[in-house]
């Protein structure tokens, strides 16, 4: 079960708060708005399973600032309907990062807007600043979303946009997403990064990304095999200042 659940909560603050080893999601959001955490803290394992730190869906005004979050996976997710969530001096560990989706895997998904995550620092994860959608399934939309201003130390695909996401292949991969993305920047985010490939924006063939922005980016791989790449498929992102590494 959920260490906390805050459904329907208005105009609200949670601050001073620490979670340990929840057995599913640390904190559920759901239904709320104007709803702040403030020095925020959860402690888990890097292996364990399905524990996001706070995920949230279907709220509107949600703040997350100063915390530090360590999780076996998101360290914060935003799910659909979400809604002018400011994300601001984050630490996340282990896990997955700071993801938003997975979206279009159910039918009527609420649009996601207004995301904005700044002066994160992110380390050992498995991703780290994140949208994925579900191939094939469903439509929907994810517009102004901004990562701004993160630090990332060690982690695995820090940069990504995936539109084939698909866990434990329980989809169909031959159909494209329908989900919609635009708007989306990635601006000053420098680091390091476990795996070549440390900017990958994978688009729909059939609704392909627009308005992607790479702006002051760079990140070096620091394993051996080879050097860092750039992917980019079915978008052309706008490049300002450096993109280090280059290729889209």
């Amino acid at each position: 079960m959920d260490n906390l659940r805050f459904d329907f909560v208005t105009n609200s603050i949670v601050e001073d708060v620490t979670s340990i080893d929840s057995k599913q999601f640390r904190v559920n959001v759901l239904g709320s708005k104007n709803l702040t955490f403030q020095r925020f803290s959860v402690k888990a394992s890097g292996h364990s399973l399905n524990t996001d730190g706070i995920h949230i869906g279907r709220s509107e005004g949600i703040n997350i600032i100063n915390s530090n979050i360590v999780t076996g996976d998101d360290c914060i997710s935003i799910g659909q309907g979400s809604k002018q969530v400011r994300i601001t001096n984050v630490r996340c560990g282990h896990g997955h990062g700071i993801s938003v989706g997975s979206l279009g895997k159910y039918e009527k998904e609420e649009p996601v807007s207004g995301i904005y995550v700044k002066n994160c620092t992110i380390y050992d994860t498995d991703n780290s600043v994140r949208i994925k959608t579900w191939p094939a399934l469903y439509g929907g939309i994810a517009s102004n979303i901004h990562f701004e201003d993160i630090v990332m130390q060690n982690v695995s695909n820090p940069i990504i946009i995936d539109q084939m996401y698909c866990p434990w292949n329980l989809c169909n991969r031959k159909k494209p997403s329908k989900v919609q993305i635009s708007d989306v920047s990635f601006k000053n985010i420098q680091g390091s990064s476990r795996t070549p490939t440390a900017v990958q924006i994978t688009c729909s063939s059939s609704v392909p990304c627009k308005d992607i922005v790479l702006s002051n980016v760079n990140l070096k791989y620091t394993g051996s095999k080879g050097s860092a790449k750039s992917v980019c498929t079915n978008v052309k992102p706008r490049i300002i200042g450096k993109l280090i590494p280059g290729g889209c």
